[in-house]
């Protein structure tokens, strides 16, 4: 009974925290619109017993779907944030995965307090994180201010309210999410498996290629879920680093629950984004299942 008890701990954890509040953001969605407090009207009063649990599925209408569909604001902005997600986790890897190999390459004795340095800025807050920013991308600010003393640039650029800043807020934010999972699998890489290939006549770059790489590849896609997730849905970054043609789902998302107060048409918006990215988390439990039988 405890090995139940146990294993029944994080199912009742998911249970309260995940399925009641997306049944909960589900139901909204089949709702229509309402002036009320709250804005919609209900399709599922449970106070009728059965009787309205039946009227429920006899007038269940996903019109709202239908309309997020048709409606080329809502398309696009799907489409674009997985494409801003996409190219921000690949920058992202790419800054990351040097900084990790020099992580497990490094002695012993201060590979901690590189953690520790990886680690520091989310003793920050996020939100303060983001507004540094503002500050260095302006056209006031330190990043123009060097670039027209040393000479690179004649004029100030304009970086902020524009998707490039987008990019540089998430891989910035993002980047310790990348470099933690590279490290634990770099780390436990044996220096042994490059040398033996050095030995059999293989160079540098091949061995890393060919040893180095496929044996921290399930650090890869672990650290490419960890930031492709939560950057498809981001909110605070390309509200205050993008422009008006940074188009993402999250601020639509935002905009229709608080300006529009179309609770309906943005819960369905949330079950879409949300239906989504279950599909990279399906892919990462079947390739980690895989790697696991491959051991066996």
């Amino acid at each position: 009974m405890r090995r139940w008890y146990v294993i029944a701990a994080p199912y009742l954890w998911l249970l309260l925290f995940f399925l009641v509040p997306f049944f909960i953001v589900f139901k909204i969605s089949l709702s229509d619109i309402a002036t009320a407090i709250p804005p919609y009207i209900p399709v599922l009063d449970l106070s009728a017993g059965l009787e309205g649990i039946g009227d429920f599925f006899a007038s269940l209408d996903f019109e709202n779907y239908g309309f997020i569909f048709s409606d080329p604001l809502y398309v696009n902005a799907y489409f674009s944030s997985i494409k801003i997600a996409a190219l921000s986790t690949c920058f992202t890897l790419l800054v990351a995965y040097p900084i990790a190999y020099g992580m497990a390459r490094a002695p012993k004795d201060w590979q901690p307090t590189l953690m520790m340095l990886v680690i520091l800025p989310f003793w920050t807050s996020f939100l303060i994180r983001v507004y540094a920013w503002i500050g260095i991308l302006k056209k006031e600010g330190l990043l123009n201010l060097l670039l027209t003393s040393f000479g690179i640039v004649d004029e100030p650029l304009t970086i902020m309210n524009t998707t490039a800043a987008v990019y540089v807020g998430i891989v910035y934010s993002y980047l310790p999410f990348m470099i933690l999972p590279l490290y634990a699998s770099l780390e436990k890489i044996k220096p042994s498996l490059l040398e033996a290939a050095e030995d059999l006549g293989c160079p540098p770059w091949k061995a890393f290629w060919q040893v180095t790489f496929p044996l921290s590849f399930p650090g890869v896609v672990a650290g490419c879920l960890l930031v492709f997730i939560p950057a498809v849905g981001e909110f605070v970054i390309p509200d205050l680093l993008g422009g008006s043609e940074t188009l993402m789902i999250g601020k639509t998302l935002w905009s229709e629950f608080f300006n529009n107060r179309d609770w309906p048409v943005s819960s369905a918006v949330a079950v879409v984004l949300l239906l989504v990215l279950v599909v990279p988390i399906v892919v990462f439990q079947r390739q980690q299942q895989r790697a696991q039988e491959a051991q066996q």
